[in-house]
């Protein structure tokens, strides 16, 4: 069987990912040890690379009980309390809250701050849990509302004013549909589309990789909200679409002779997981 495979050039770590995983890097080469409050990136595979060079990741509950020691924030950013904690506990830490994640955190903080006096609400479309979110959620003291969808948003109240934000990885066709119905249940919303350029850049990239292709194999970790989204998008345009981790969960039975392949991948999916995949096919048909 042959096969024509290509690498989406475009895929591959976004800017904050890249950035944090340098830190780490850079901190591991002249200490044994680094703790990252949270997975660094949601990826499985990069995360034992970077286990295996020293980094270990803790929970919040774990950092409570460091004293003297460094940390890492990783680009998901964190709320007000954890830098307290850290503080608190003489922690170093190093900051790699990326930077989109870093200025939507101030809008939604300074927004906040505006709106409370009149009753005002601050809406975050996102995912309930997620470590953006939770960073969120954080610079209104606990009082934004998270929403995944335009039915959960239908328990909003109304009669008070909106404002809408949206974590930076969501969906840009969701996120439009969740605001054209919030404006039309309160017409005075402010409605801001804070998710990252790139991110959208990269859907429509996408879209058009995944209609170049005969079978795409999208690559990235089970807990990648952004996996998540893309895969769906690259499945919607693309029916023969397939999501794996590593280069042994691929299935030769998606294939047909002359197939052209596009192998990508999400924000938190490192290239050279990407470039194993391409390798492995390679070699896994070209004898065939």
């Amino acid at each position: 069987m042959r096969l024509t495979l290509e690498i989406d050039p475009r895929s591959g770590f976004c800017p904050g990912v890249i950035r944090a995983v340098e830190q780490a890097e850079n901190y591991l080469k002249f200490n044994r040890r680094l703790c990252s409050l949270g997975a660094i990136v949601h990826n499985t595979a990069e995360l034992e690379r970077l286990q295996g060079k020293g980094l270990e990741i803790v929970s919040l509950d774990e950092m409570a009980q460091l004293r003297h020691d460094v940390v890492l924030i990783r680009a998901h950013g964190e709320p007000p309390e954890t830098y307290a904690l850290a503080r608190a506990n003489d922690l170093q830490v190093i900051d790699c809250t990326c930077p989109v994640v870093l200025k939507l955190q101030q809008r939604v903080h300074e927004t906040w701050l505006r709106l409370r006096p009149t009753g005002g609400q601050v809406v975050i479309f996102g995912r309930k849990g997620h470590a953006e979110v939770n960073g969120l959620v954080g610079q209104t003291d606990g009082e934004a509302i998270v929403v995944g969808d335009v039915e959960e948003a239908r328990a909003l109240d109304f009669s008070r004013p909106v404002a809408l934000f949206s974590q930076t990885t969501r969906d840009p066709g969701d996120f439009q549909r969740l605001a054209e119905f919030i404006r039309s249940q309160c017409p005075g919303a402010e409605v801001y589309d804070t998710i990252c350029r790139q991110v959208v850049q990269r859907h429509k990239s996408l879209v058009a990789f995944a209609r170049e292709h005969d079978v795409i194999l999208f690559v990235s970790g089970r807990e990648s909200s952004n996996g998540k989204v893309l895969y769906e998008l690259c499945r919607s345009v693309n029916p023969r679409t397939y999501r794996l981790e590593t280069a042994d969960q691929t299935d030769l039975a998606w294939f047909r002779d002359g197939d052209k392949v596009g192998i990508c991948g999400a924000t938190s999916t490192p290239q050279w997981q990407l470039e194993e995949i391409f390798i492995y096919l390679q070699a896994a048909t070209q004898n065939d």
